[in-house]
């Protein structure tokens, strides 16, 4: 069981953790079940894992680091394991039209040397790809170049 702590320990020392991940850790190492738990019990008993926070958190450090649309930050979410209900109330607050705004201000500056029509091009495949909608993207594009 020490081995098992100090193993959670130190994933945790990397960055926060949700609790799906370290309960996915733990039994890739070949801990009984009944170890994972209890670590798993432990950890949250002592607030080193905890959803709500967690979610929170993550959200705080993508929306400053490599924004992204409401519907890929729930998408991630889910994929940690995170239960739908912290996610709603995690998400709010967070407007797709000022994340958009946030993701493509800083390539704006490394594409000023486009030509519009590229420009434009560049600008909807960015938004695009990082998961806005038709709509934010073309209120996105006309708050920077149509105002």
């Amino acid at each position: 069981m020490k081995k098992a702590f100090g193993l959670a320990l130190g994933y945790l020392s990397r960055r926060p953790r949700s609790i799906m991940e370290m309960n996915d850790y733990l039994s890739k190492k070949d801990f009984d079940p009944l170890v994972v738990d209890r670590i798993v019990q432990r950890l949250r008993d002592e607030n080193y894992l905890n959803d709500e926070t967690f979610a929170k958190n993550y959200l705080e450090n993508r929306k400053r680091n490599k924004p992204k649309s409401l519907f890929a930050f729930r998408y991630e979410l889910e994929n940690k394991g995170i239960h739908p209900a912290i996610i709603d109330e995690a998400l709010v607050g967070y407007e797709d039209l000022e994340l958009a705004f946030l993701a493509v201000t800083p390539k704006i500056r490394l594409w000023h040397h486009l030509d519009g029509e590229s420009l434009k091009k560049k600008v909807f495949g960015y938004l695009r790809y990082r998961g806005f909608s038709f709509s934010v993207i073309q209120s996105t594009w006309q708050n920077f170049f149509d105002s």
